[in-house]
């Protein structure tokens, strides 16, 4: 089993939908986790919904830093986090399979619940669309 560590800023969104979709998609080839550099403390109300609403399994998700992983050894690095002038995304400098799967931020979206909601299916739809071409 090859071992993923998935990466953004705030591991409130993003990274935390893309470790629960390759978990339920991969989960013969791969297991994932998913860290931040700036981490936000909590896992956006919209990421969880989110997932239940398109029926992956959400095992009580935390955001948490990617220094938890620091004496952990990876197969796959991937980070989602867009490069934005107002968002540092994080770097992993040992020598290991890296991508970057540029999605935007769900948590910025603004207006309705239904605006916000279709910003993070938009998200959802991204990263699955890209483990289905780059993982499966």
């Amino acid at each position: 089993m090859k071992k993923v560590l998935v990466l953004c800023t705030g591991n409130s969104c993003r990274s935390v939908m893309a470790e629960a979709l390759i978990n339920e998609m991969c989960k013969s080839k791969y297991t994932a986790v998913s860290a931040g550099s700036q981490p936000a403390g909590y896992v956006h109300p919209g990421t969880i919904k989110t997932l239940a609403r398109h029926g992956i399994p959400v095992h009580e998700p935390r955001s948490k830093s990617w220094h938890e992983f620091d004496d952990e050894e990876f197969d796959l690095f991937i980070t989602v986090c867009d490069n934005a002038a107002s968002e540092s995304c994080p770097a992993y400098l040992r020598p290991v399979r890296k991508l970057h799967w540029s999605t935007p931020d769900p948590a910025a979206a603004t207006g309705n619940a239904e605006e916000i909601d279709a910003a993070f299916d938009r998200a959802f739809a991204m990263l699955k669309d890209r483990i289905e071409k780059e993982l499966l």
